[in-house]
């Protein structure tokens, strides 16, 4: 079923479906911030109808259901990398098997850093590096109503005469906390409230915009290059009172790429959530925490935050400074002993297996998670292979693009990272995307951190699990101790045996 373009050009208002591919389980599903704010953003001129595949499984079909029941003039697909693109990929096939004259545009971290892999296939007609809301807009204008050019739209990436073309860096815009999110454009937006061990009605939430660091193994790096924005106090007050209000919200996940920047603009943000005192969860950064006044910690105390994402990373100060971390080894212990003096349980990532010094730097890291335990042993642990990602498309970075060009597959040669998002969808290369393996891990190397990570999974299961059985944690609990205590990971088959029977929540592959 194709509409002729004339039929199209009829209407006044054209019709947007924006799209956030399955990436998690219903249960587990939270607000597509992404295309609520893309809706926000579109609202003044276009139409636009939400289809979240993480509530609906069957997404693919419901696109195409609308596709054919109401006039849809363009696809737009939010894709991270990772499980999301392959539903990204399995949609757009369809759209473009179905309904051939339709634009496709793909938006979001995969295309800001592989726009040439998304333009290499056929069912990508646009890719858009950075923030999506203006650039979708001006693209919309440029293929229905005239006002500019292709080449004017910056920060689209499009094929001319068969040639992909980066178009300049569209400039960070804050543009986004002027705009209230259309939470009714999803339905019963009560559907994306769950029990987590904050409370028994989450939301997911973002506050600010970007972060001001440039981690070269984060894709947010590439989507923000260095810049950030708070909202101001009313603002994140506004919000509150609808999810609190109308939804009955009793607590918070900050989806903040970084929660606390500078004091000066994060205080009054606490003052907020001080009155409210919902508990809360947030990203946070060692070296920010640390510089904290006693003032600030007061209202941190008074919010009830309860947890704190930490990027820990590596105990080496050098692999900090070469991965552009902005931290130090000693700023994390500190930050650990300010969350534990304030009640705050510091949830602390790491990554294992630098390409430099693979096993030593993992062993290494071993031993400073075993000293974290000793001096805070309710501090989590989330554990992740480093795994550095290719510099933005349409950019320049030297730093990254010296450490990439310094990578080795198994073979000892340069590392070649995919040229189409079909080949990054391949379970090696998803893998890497999603840091739980790379080409330089040995067999041994790899089964290493697999087995010391069940043991301090078993040893230590996360508070944040609210699923499995108290009887069951305990049980594992005891079943890991003299493994852990006695530094023998090898081979924890009994613990493996158990956990087919107490299936403990894992964070990194679910969220809280």
């Amino acid at each position: 079923m194709t509409r002729s373009p004339e039929a199209i050009s009829d209407r006044v208002r054209r019709h947007i479906v924006l799209v956030n591919p399955t990436i998690t389980k219903p249960r587990a599903a939270k607000f597509p911030l992404a295309i609520l704010n893309l809706a926000a953003a579109l609202e003044e001129r276009y139409d636009s109808t939400l289809v979240d595949g993480n509530v609906d499984l069957d997404f693919i079909s419901t696109v195409l259901r609308t596709i054919e029941t109401t006039p849809i003039d363009a696809v737009g697909v939010s894709v991270m990398g990772g499980p999301q693109l392959c539903s990204a990929i399995a949609l757009s096939r369809e759209v473009r098997t179905r309904f051939p004259r339709i634009p496709i545009v793909w938006g979001g971290h995969f295309p800001t850093l592989c726009a040439d892999a998304c333009l290499a296939m056929p069912y990508v007609d646009y890719a858009i590096r950075g923030q999506g809301e203006e650039t979708l807009t001006e693209l919309l204008d440029a293929l229905f109503a005239g006002k500019s050019s292709l080449e004017a739209v910056a920060g689209l990436t499009w094929r001319q005469d068969g040639a992909i073309v980066h178009n300049v860096r569209r400039a960070f815009s804050s543009a986004g906390h002027g705009r209230i999110l259309p939470y009714e454009h999803l339905g019963d937006p009560r559907r994306y409230l769950s029990r987590t061990y904050l409370g028994r009605r989450t939301s997911g939430y973002q506050a600010a915009l970007g972060c001001r660091f440039r981690c070269t193994f984060c894709g947010v790096a590439g989507m923000f290059r260095g810049k950030t924005a708070l909202p101001t106090g009313p603002r994140l007050e506004q919000d509150l009172d609808y999810l609190t209000e109308r939804l009955g919200v009793d607590s918070l996940l900050f989806y903040d790429n970084n929660f606390f920047d500078r004091e000066a603009d994060t205080v009054p943000l606490l003052e907020v959530l001080a009155k409210r005192a919902l508990p809360w969860w947030c990203f946070a950064r060692a070296d920010a925490l640390v510089g904290m006044s006693a003032s600030a910690w007061s209202l941190v105390r008074r919010s009830r935050l309860r947890m704190a994402y930490i990027g820990a990373e590596s105990p080496s100060d050098w692999l900090l400074h070469d991965a552009r971390k902005g931290t130090r080894a000693d700023q994390t212990l500190e930050a650990i002993e300010r969350c534990r003096s304030n009640g705050v349980i510091p949830e602390l990532s790491f990554m294992l297996a630098p390409p430099q010094d693979p096993e030593g730097e993992t062993e290494r890291t071993f031993e400073y998670i075993r000293h974290i335990k000793r001096i805070h042993p309710a501090a989590e642990i989330m554990l992740y292979v480093y795994a550095p990602l290719p510099p933005a498309a349409g950019a320049r970075d030297r730093h990254v693009e010296r450490i990439v060009g310094s990578l080795r597959d198994a073979a000892g040669g340069p590392l070649v990272f995919p040229a189409t998002a079909e080949e990054w969808a391949e379970p090696r290369w998803l893998a890497y995307w999603c840091h739980t393996d790379t080409p330089w891990l040995t067999a041994r190397l790899r089964r290493r951190i697999q087995d010391f990570t069940t043991v301090l999974g078993c040893r230590f299961p996360t508070v944040t699990d609210v699923r499995s059985p108290p009887w069951g944690k305990s049980a594992l609990r005891g079943l890991a101790s003299w493994r852990y205590r006695s530094r023998r990971y090898h081979g924890p088959w009994e613990l493996e045996a158990a956990q087919r029977f107490v299936r403990l929540w894992d964070p990194r592959l679910a969220g809280l």
